[in-house]
């Protein structure tokens, strides 16, 4: 059992969970039973799991899946998943996965059809919650432009509930690159933003391969994104509240996309 929280072999672990660390090591960390039972299917991208006695007990088959693929898996003490877990109360399962982030031509390669766009969003519980809705809606990828949230960040990592290893991400996109390689690709833009044109007027146009623009938590999509977009489209308000927030605006929309898309196959 690995039991000394101040050895350098725990220091080195804890390490990953800042950005600097992960960008040295292509390596980040997945923590929970969640993350846990999504890289079960997956194994070949876990490095190294740690896990506390009872962790080990509780969730005994998803540690087989790993035993059979042979994932080294470290008995730890609660005090060294303390030191490990980025969380208040940590769940007893920390893993060390490689990053699997793709390139922007790699995607376009495979043809997608539904794309989300965070542009310059900054809070990493609304990046993992899109990403999320993302992959419940179909979506093909999760594109970060440039000064975006870490798609690393353990918070996202978290909030993604094991969604991050369903969904192609790209990373560091510069925004006017990134928008005409997508419309050379014939992959229309939409921006959501308020004030453009109501969603529900939409239509068959939703049908079409789509890449949505999700913008920043206090300032939306940014001038530059906006005036690139093919169309700026806005979601109605029936209520008294003044707008929605990044997640719930990006899974609306993603949705839309989705109902369409399928409905017109």
């Amino acid at each position: 059992m690995l039991d000394a929280p101040k050895s350098e072999r725990v220091k080195g672990v804890a390490r990953l969970q800042q950005k600097d660390a992960r960008f040295e090591t292509g390596l980040f960390l997945l923590e929970g039973p969640q993350g846990l039972k999504e890289l079960a299917k997956q194994p070949e991208l876990a490095q190294e799991v740690f896990a506390t006695t009872a962790a080990l007990d509780k969730y005994e088959e998803l540690f087989d899946a790993l035993y059979e693929a042979d994932v080294p898996i470290i008995e730890v003490s609660d005090l060294v998943m303390d030191k490990l877990a980025d969380t208040k109360t940590p769940q007893g399962v920390v893993a060390v996965v490689s990053q699997f982030d793709v390139t922007l031509g790699e995607l376009l390669e495979s043809g997608p059809q539904l794309i989300a766009i965070l542009d310059q969003a900054r809070d990493p519980g609304n990046g993992g919650t899109v990403l999320r809705a993302a992959d419940a809606a179909g979506a093909d990828a999760v594109i970060f432009t440039t000064d975006s949230v870490d798609l690393y960040n353990p918070k996202l990592v978290r909030s993604t509930a094991g969604s991050i290893l369903h969904v192609p991400c790209v990373i560091e996109q510069d925004p006017k690159e990134l928008i005409a390689a997508l419309k050379a690709a014939g992959i229309q833009v939409f921006a959501a933003s308020a004030g453009g044109k109501l969603i529900t007027e939409m239509g068959e146009q939703l049908s079409k391969p789509t890449a949505w623009i999700f913008g920043n938590e206090a300032h939306g999509v940014s001038e530059e994104m906006l005036e690139m977009a093919d169309e700026i489209v806005a979601l109605p308000i029936y209520g008294a509240a003044e707008s929605l927030n990044l997640a719930t605006a990006a899974s609306v929309c993603l949705y839309a996309s989705a109902f369409e898309m399928q409905r017109n196959r």
